[in-house]
């Protein structure tokens, strides 16, 4: 967890904040989990943190799925393949919300997964097997990881409003004019 006290923690609530609630997400705990998420993601090491067994990291959500598989894949439990599935949804719902012209770039798309709608396909169901671990210590959090996947085209939809707010505030100039011309 990035600290509430950190700059760009504040930036990515406030503006996730307003954008969610634009788009009918209004929970508290998802605006705040996926404000984490932007701010985690800010260092490379958390957005690729997933690795094979040679400890190359993995930029592909197919081979992320196999890393996943605790019965016919290495994935040595079923806490594991929790941990993996929460990071391929966090993974699909940042690139298809931030970046999803970069989906169907060649570094991106593997033979696996070709296009925008497997990730938010991917990412919706990997959130739901999140929420399925809910006895003892993740009990809490797994109704937020349902309402994130059954929200997940809401929340793709309001971190593009995000990207477009960044894009914006990058060129202040260009979003003076705008104003001034409506």
């Amino acid at each position: 967890m990035v600290a509430e006290s950190d700059p760009l923690q504040r930036l990515f609530k406030e503006l996730v904040d307003r954008n969610y609630d634009e788009v009918g997400v209004r929970s508290f705990e998802v605006k705040s989990y996926v404000a984490n998420m932007l701010s985690e993601f800010c260092e490379c090491a958390n957005l690729y943190k997933i690795k094979n067994a040679e400890g190359r990291p993995l930029r592909d959500l197919g081979e992320m799925l196999m890393v996943a598989d605790p019965v016919f894949g290495p994935a040595p439990s079923f806490d594991r393949e929790r941990q993996v599935r929460k990071h391929i949804g966090d993974y699909a719902l940042f690139f298809s919300g931030m970046f999803p012209e970069s989906i169907n770039h060649a570094r991106l798309r593997k033979a696996r997964l070709e296009s925008l709608f497997d990730f938010v396909k991917t990412g919706k169901e990997s959130y739901y097997i999140v929420s399925k671990f809910e006895h003892f210590e993740y009990a809490k959090v797994a109704p937020l990881f349902r309402m994130m996947s059954q929200e997940f085209e809401h929340l793709v939809y309001g971190l593009n409003q995000v990207k477009n707010d960044l894009e914006e505030m990058q060129h202040p100039i260009a979003s003076s004019a705008k104003q001034f011309l409506m």
